[in-house]
């Protein structure tokens, strides 16, 4: 009788993945191992040394060409959502190994919803009014707060993300202002934005909020110079990818007071180690990448994962094939 297939999922730090979907068929048909700790390295590869079948959650498991390149037994791979910032696909396809995803489900929708989260957070101080309030006191110096409206917020990059931050913006009474590298002043109209040079942008906003692709031309758009030019008031927000800034930068702007406060939902290595220095920085609010974190989206990724599978196992199209 022939041995069933190894399925190994990684990246499941939720342990979600089993709740949204049903697995009983997949469990009838192969093996499956699910990891529910972030894995790189040696730790990465004794995980996945045997594997048939590899399916990740987005990209916090890193494939690169070497470490596909010690995987003989590897016949399919996938994982959710459309795109993989960490997947060498080209050793993939070099081996003829086929590739799938998952749909990507409201992730637009929750990463604005967490962009307003952690703009009305960091402008309101609801940390440090959290700590009075538990300390037994009322209120204290930082209770006399700023208001947003009439404030000029600028969204850099006017996406799908970027224009449902814009009008959330534009409702609570602030001026929209917009930037990114094919910015158009007709495309800006479109959301009711002006469109302005990156200068002007990180000069006059009260809020900078981040909404691009981490490309050759973006990586490292924020460091030292751009940083400085902030006003003292303003606040920086990421909830897209850190490679935008230079984030030791970022570091010793805050502590220098330029800008005034940051709010990241994204960092360099996730999870954030223990120690990173980051954890104590002045002036700065953080989350543990919750953008893409909700019920819907990860129904959308455990159904996607299952029905890719046995779709595969039973030698039938795979219903969201991978083309990088």
């Amino acid at each position: 009788m022939a041995s069933l297939p190894n399925i190994v999922i990684l990246g499941d730090y939720e342990r979600a993945l089993r709740r949204y979907s049903n697995w009983d068929k997949l469990d009838q048909q192969a093996n499956i191992k699910i990891h529910h700790e972030a894995l790189r390295d040696e730790a990465l590869y004794e995980a996945v040394k045997e594997a048939d079948i590899i399916a990740i959650v987005r990209d916090r498991s890193p494939f690169n060409e070497a470490m596909i390149a010690r995987l003989p037994k590897l016949k399919f791979f996938m994982f959710t959502g459309p795109r993989n910032g960490t997947l060498e696909a080209a050793a993939l396809v070099s081996r003829n190994i086929p590739m799938a995803c998952t749909p990507a489900g409201p992730s637009k929708e929750t990463t604005a919803e967490l962009t307003w989260t952690l703009i009305l957070g960091a402008a309101k101080r609801l940390v440090e009014q959290n700590q009075v309030i538990s300390s037994g006191q009322w209120r204290d110096p930082l209770s006399v707060l700023p208001m947003l409206a009439g404030e000029r917020l600028g969204v850099m990059g006017l996406g799908a993300i970027g224009s449902r931050v814009a009008r959330v913006g534009a409702a609570f009474g602030m001026e929209v202002v917009t930037w990114s590298p094919r910015m158009t002043p007709e495309r800006a109209a479109v959301e009711n934005a002006q469109s302005v040079s990156l200068e002007e942008l990180l000069k006059t906003s009260k809020i900078v909020t981040m909404h691009l692709v981490a490309g050759p031309g973006t990586k490292g758009l924020i460091s030292k110079e751009q940083l400085a030019s902030m006003r003292p008031d303003s606040i920086l927000v990421n909830t897209s990818r850190s490679a935008l800034i230079n984030m030791v930068d970022l570091q010793q702007a805050l502590a220098e007071g330029r800008p005034g406060q940051a709010a990241l939902d994204v960092f360099d290595i996730e999870p954030l180690p223990e120690k990173d220095l980051i954890r104590n920085t002045p002036n700065l609010l953080v989350t543990p990448h919750l953008g893409f974190i909700a019920e819907p989206i990860f129904a959308t990724f455990s159904k996607g994962i299952t029905e890719t599978l046995e779709a595969w196992l039973n030698n039938k199209p795979v219903p969201h094939p991978f083309q990088p």
